[in-house]
């Protein structure tokens, strides 16, 4: 599998990462490990999960199958902090429980150090440079080797890397951020993606083939084995079900009979290769589900295919937005 650099990093990770959101909880250990070891011989480098996966399960099972199945030095970690199971605050981005939560993180995936740590989301209620000095703290101390974010708007994005990049050597440069990406949903490109791209931040896409419906499963009704029959991913993948959707799925369906190819793959690889995407986020069921994804290695979209895509999906992007200068 092709590898790119993370941002403006000397770090190179797998263009497609594997995701572990289920992992714990609808996904057991011994699918886990087919996952991994799908993924790790097909080329793929790049895990992603976060402490909050299956309130820490996805950690813990991620742990017990590195170097027993896959070598930790193989395999490029990357997690998450700063959500919190409590109604009345959402994210808690203090240092105190940020770093308390890398340690809880490490613990779980058995390991001294994670390659990616990110901030899950930003915290209105902690001062942001608190919060990046918590990344500056784990770098330094050797408990992660990159930082990143996720979920940051534009102008949060834009202030943390800023501030980050304000004294080089003291603090650590920001060298992803994650955000949902796909043919239905696009609103990165917005703010969030110009922003990356002029400060060097890689962008790692979640949910790229939109939650699953991009696969084309739902053209006709919901599977009683999927994401979206399911009663805590059901209201997941239901905002994806409405009318306009359909009408990119069953675009992207064309372009996927004109080339011969699936669906999953012209969504995937129309994602993988936008402009500042480093690897979409894969979260497959099962190994033969992963395997398909996968696939898409070997497939690059004709510009006239993606130009038709671009056209059916695209946002409505209105003053103050990038180019209003036709308005």
């Amino acid at each position: 599998m092709e590898q790119r650099h993370l941002g403006r990093t000397g770090l190179r990770v797998s263009r497609i990462g594997l995701g572990t959101l289920t992992w714990g909880r609808d996904t057991g250990e011994h699918d886990a490990a087919d996952l991994l070891k799908t993924f790790w011989e097909a080329g793929g480098t790049l895990v992603d999960t976060a402490d909050v996966y299956g309130d820490g399960d996805a950690e813990y099972v991620l742990g017990q199958l590195v170097e027993s199945l896959v070598p930790r030095r193989e395999l490029v970690i990357a997690t998450k902090a700063g959500s919190v199971p409590d109604p009345d605050r959402r994210f808690d981005c203090s240092r105190g429980h940020l770093l308390a939560a890398l340690d809880a993180s490490l613990e779980r995936l058995g390991t001294d150090y994670v390659d990616v740590w990110q901030v899950h989301a930003f915290d209105p209620g902690t001062p942001l440079d608190e919060t990046l000095q918590a990344l500056d703290i784990a770098v330094a101390s050797g408990r992660a080797r990159y930082a990143g974010v996720s979920n940051f708007s534009g102008w949060q994005l834009a202030k943390a890397a800023t501030w980050q990049l304000a004294a080089p050597g003291t603090r650590t440069r920001l060298a992803s951020t994650q955000m949902e990406y796909s043919l239905l949903q696009r609103g990165v490109e917005r703010e969030v993606l110009p922003a990356a791209l002029d400060l060097g931040v890689g962008l790692l896409p979640s949910s790229p083939l939109g939650r699953g419906v991009l696969t084309g499963k739902y053209r006709r009704s919901t599977p009683p084995d999927s994401r979206g029959a399911s009663e805590h991913l059901a209201p997941f993948v239901a905002p994806y079900l409405d009318e306009a959707a359909g009408r990119v799925v069953d675009a992207v369906a064309t372009a996927a009979d004109g080339l011969a190819t699936t669906t999953l793959q012209v969504a995937l690889a129309w994602v993988r290769d936008r402009p500042g995407v480093v690897a979409p986020i894969v979260g497959a069921r099962n190994a033969q589900q992963l395997a398909a994804a996968l696939s898409v290695e070997a497939l690059s979209l004709p510009d006239e295919i993606c130009r038709a895509l671009d056209d059916v999906s695209a946002p409505v992007h209105r003053y103050p937005d990038q180019d209003w200068s036709t308005l």
